[in-house]
C-alpha cells in the first residue's frame, strides 16, 4: 500500500492519544464546506440498499453523470473512485514509457512500476510559479507512449488552459494523455477548462467527485474517453466495482433539482475570500513564498533554515496536519501544502505558523 498521502488523521491521532475528531485536517484536499446540503438525508434515507446488490454496471449513475455533463454515456466509465483507474491504465493500455508532468502526485509513477512502465518526469521550475513547461513536454513525448497530467495540478495548483492543454494533446496523436481533472471544479470557470468534451480519441479524461464534494469515503470516480479506449478498459472492470450508497449519491447530485451547480459556484466564492484572506495573513513572515494556486490548496516554500518536517512536528503538536511536500518527486524538504478549511480555521493556522516561524528554526 502506498503510504505518505495527506489526511492521516487516524495515524496522528493515534500518536497524540487523541480521537481522530480532534484532529484539524488540513492535509486532505476535500471541500470544507461540503457535502452539499440534503446529500446526507438523501443516503440515510437509503441505507437499506446496501442489504441488495448495487447496480452492476452502474448505468444509472453514468447515465445521470453523462447527461449532467452533456457527453456520451458509451464514453463513460464509472468506478472506485479515480485511483482505480489509475492503476488500471497502464495495464490497460500496455503503457511502456510514460511522461509525467511534474511535481505531482506520486500515484501516476506508482501504477506505471506496478505494471513494468519505464517512468520519466518533465519538473516544472519554482522560477515559473510551478507553471508546466508545454515545450519541454512536448520535446519529451517522442519516446513517450503515455503522459500523465493533472490540471489543476496537486500540489502546486498550476493550471494549464484548455486552449493550449488541447494543442499539446492533438499535436500528438500517437500519446495518450490522462489528464486528472480532479480539482477542475475548484478553478474559477473550471468547466470551460475541462477536457471531457473536447473529442480527441488520444485523451482520457479522470473526473473525481471526492475532492468538490467532500465525499472520498463513498469513492466515486469517473473516466472519460474515446469508445474505443473505453471498450479497451471495459474488459478490466470489475462488476459492483460502485456501491450503492456511491450510485445513489451521483444521481442525486447530477439531478438538476439538486443545485448542484450553485453549490460549486459558492464554493469557488469562499474560497476565494479564504486565500485571499489567509495570502494577507502570511505575507509577514519573512522568506515565506506561496504558489499561485488555481485550486483549494496552497503550494508554499518555507524560509531558509526551516523544513517541512519540523514545521509540520510542530503543527502536529497543535493537532493540526498539514501536507509535508519533500516526498513529492522534484520537492524538497523545504515545501508544505495547506488545504483551505473554515475561516476559523485558516485564522488559527496562520497564527500558529507565524508563532512557529517567529522561533529560530532550531529551536522548533
Amino acid at each position: 500500500m502506498i503510504r505518505g498521502h495527506g489526511g492521516n488523521i487516524h495515524d496522528l491521532a493515534q500518536r497524540l492519544g487523541c480521537s481522530f475528531d480532534e484532529i484539524i485536517d488540513m492535509s486532505s484536499n476535500v471541500n470544507p464546506f461540503g457535502p452539499p446540503p440534503g446529500l446526507f438525508e438523501v443516503l440515510s434515507a437509503h441505507l437499506a440498499d446496501i442489504t441488495a446488490l448495487p447496480q452492476v454496471d452502474a448505468e444509472e449513475m453514468i447515465h445521470a453523470f453523462s447527461r449532467h455533463h452533456g457527453i456520451a454515456p458509451e464514453t463513460v466509465i464509472a468506478g472506485n473512485g479515480t485511483t482505480q483507474f489509475i492503476y488500471t491504465i497502464p495495464l490497460a493500455l500496455e503503457t511502456k514509457k510514460a511522461l509525467i508532468a511534474g511535481p505531482t502526485y506520486s500515484d501516476y509513477a506508482d501504477a506505471c512500476a506496478m505494471h513494468g512502465a519505464s517512468v520519466e518526469f518533465e519538473i516544472a521550475s519554482p522560477t515559473r510559479d510551478f507553471q508546466p513547461d508545454l515545450p519541454g513536454i512536448a520535446a519529451r513525448l517522442e519516446k513517450a507512449d503515455t503522459a500523465f497530467i493533472c490540471n489543476p495540478n496537486n500540489p502546486t495548483g498550476a493550471l494549464i488552459p484548455k486552449s493550449e492543454l488541447e494543442a499539446l494533446c492533438r499535436d500528438h496523436p500517437a500519446v495518450r494523455f490522462i489528464i486528472d481533472e480532479s480539482y477542475l471544479p475548484f478553478a474559477g470557470k473550471g468547466e470551460s477548462h475541462s477536457m471531457i468534451r473536447c473529442g480527441l480519441e488520444n485523451v482520457l479524461t479522470l473526473n473525481s467527485m471526492s475532492k468538490i464534494f467532500r465525499i472520498p469515503g463513498l469513492r466515486i470516480g469517473f473516466i472519460v474517453a474515446s469508445k474505443e479506449n473505453i471498450e479497451t478498459l471495459g474488459t478490466y472492470a470489475m462488476p459492483w466495482s460502485v456501491n450503492a450508497l456511491a450510485q445513489l449519491a451521483v444521481r442525486h447530485l447530477m439531478d438538476p433539482t439538486s443545485q448542484t451547480d450553485r453549490f460549486i459556484r459558492i464554493t469557488r466564492e469562499r474560497l476565494s475570500a479564504e486565500k485571499a484572506a489567509l495570502i494577507r495573513a502570511l505575507k509577514e513572515i519573512a522568506g515565506l513564498r506561496l504558489f499561485p494556486s488555481h485550486t483549494s490548496f496552497i503550494l508554499m516554500k518555507l524560509p531558509e533554515g526551516f523544513s517541512a518536517p519540523r514545521i509540520c512536528d510542530a503543527l502536529c503538536r497543535d493537532r493540526i496536519l498539514i501536507r509535508n511536500c519533500s516526498n513529492f518527486y522534484g520537492l524538497s524538504d523545504q515545501y508544505i501544502r495547506i488545504s483551505l478549511k473554515t475561516p476559523s480555521v485558516n485564522r488559527m493556522l496562520t497564527e500558529r505558523l507565524v508563532q512557529w516561524m517567529q522561533q529560530p528554526p532550531e529551536s522548533i
